[in-house]
């Protein structure tokens, strides 16, 4: 068992998630946050068993996660 850290963004038509450290372009979506989450979850497993555990990013040692704005001119 592995963790996954996962990015869950909320938009006007619903929600979009990502994996971070991961090979390849995974992307779940639903109407709620917790639909998103799934899907992930589901294409996440569909990748590694399609790609082998060589589509984890090992050099990838994110912690956490943070989301912050910046204003450019």
């Amino acid at each position: 068992m592995r963790t996954v850290k996962v990015v869950v963004e909320k938009h006007e038509e619903g929600f979009v998630a990502y994996p971070l450290g991961l090979r390849g372009v995974v992307v779940g979506q639903g109407d709620t946050f917790e639909e998103a989450l799934a899907d992930v979850k589901s294409a996440i497993k569909f990748h590694l068993e399609t790609f082998g555990p060589e589509a984890l990013d090992e050099s990838d040692s994110a912690q956490e996660a943070f989301i912050a704005e910046a204003q450019v001119a």
